[in-house]
């Protein structure tokens, strides 16, 4: 499915290489301040240009199509557009026969019949997170005051600035690319959000951080760590009726609700998929092995421009489960 959400529906289109990509938002509050303008800044956080991303440039503008009237949100269905510009789709073809090793190349022939779009991944690509950041930043003024605030915390096995700058420029010199960590903070939510099993709080935001492309992990507080530890350092105790713990091993979530301190969750981001290093692949037409150069515009390391993304994922989640808790009105901004 390419849409998500109870009440607070995000649906994703576009491909990589088509006319755009875009995000239609149903289940918006009416009355939300809404301009183009508004999504500069997180869209400028996805967008390429530090040293380690895809020679790309999209300018990323978004127009906002429908479900916006004299600046405000209408609580009609919410459609943001975003041109594709910089497209060089040459190359791309080749891919049908020998599909590149760890892209869904392979798989999405599979699924749809040969009838996929496999210009820059099509449907598949990391593309498709200019409009999930698009829709993020309708959720988090949906979700306002809470806040929610992503940092890459690791990436090529190092965690200082200048040390993962040195790991992502080795790793494209080698014509190859580094996976990373990050990390992601939740404040001001209050307690009792989620659902006991199947729509746990972790359920649905680990749902959501999956379906961004590349992410193989995700651990919330102490994680994986829990599981070596004991329960009398393991358990969060409690400081106030707020909610508030001295310490986060949980993560901020109990028995699939949120606890009303903060959430503290990771991702791991996998290296991409796309190198230049020669890879080991088959032809799908002789059913022998071959070896598969990837030319074009990639990244070294993806994960750079995940942590936007990553609050992106988050929000929607939260939009979500605070308008089926009730915890957010319908209509928030009332005219005189």
């Amino acid at each position: 499915m390419n849409t998500t959400g109870r009440i607070f529906r995000v649906s994703l289109l576009g491909e990589s290489h088509g006319d755009g990509v875009g995000a239609l938002l149903d289940g918006v509050t009416a009355g939300l301040p809404l301009r183009a303008g508004d999504f500069a800044r997180d869209l400028g956080r996805r967008r390429s240009g530090e040293a380690g991303t895809t020679p790309r440039r999209e300018k990323d503008l978004p127009v906002l199509r429908t479900g916006v009237f004299a600046g405000r949100s209408t609580g009609a269905p919410l459609l943001i557009w975003i041109e594709n510009q910089d497209v060089r789709s040459a190359g791309y073809e080749r891919f049908r026969r020998t599909p590149r090793p760890g892209h869904a190349d392979f798989t999405a022939a599979v699924r749809f019949g040969g009838f996929n779009d496999p210009q820059g991944g099509g449907h598949f690509s990391g593309r498709l997170t200019a409009p999930l950041v698009a829709a993020g930043v309708v959720a988090k003024k949906m979700i306002a005051p809470v806040r929610v605030r992503a940092r890459l915390a690791e990436a090529g096995g190092q965690k200082g600035r200048r040390e993962i700058g040195e790991a992502v420029a080795a790793a494209a010199s080698d014509g190859d690319s580094v996976g990373g960590i990050v990390e992601c903070r939740i404040a001001g939510l209050p307690a009792g959000l989620g659902e006991p099993f199947f729509d746990s709080a972790e359920s649905v935001l680990a749902h959501a951080a999956f379906s961004i492309p590349g992410i193989k992990g995700v651990e919330f507080g102490a994680g994986f760590e829990a599981a070596r530890m004991r329960g009398s350092a393991f358990n969060d105790p409690l400081l106030d009726r707020r909610g508030r713990t001295a310490t986060a091993h949980a993560g901020g979530i109990y028995g699939g609700l949120t606890g009303g301190g903060e959430i503290l969750f990771r991702t791991a981001v996998r290296p991409a998929a796309s190198i230049s290093r020669p890879q080991r692949t088959i032809d799908l037409k002789t059913g022998r092995p071959a070896v598969l150069r990837v030319g074009g515009r990639h990244d070294a390391c993806f994960a750079l421009r995940v942590p936007v993304v990553v609050e992106a994922a988050a929000a929607i989640v939260l939009a979500d489960l605070m308008l089926i808790a009730g915890r957010i009105s319908r209509i928030p901004w009332r005219r005189p």
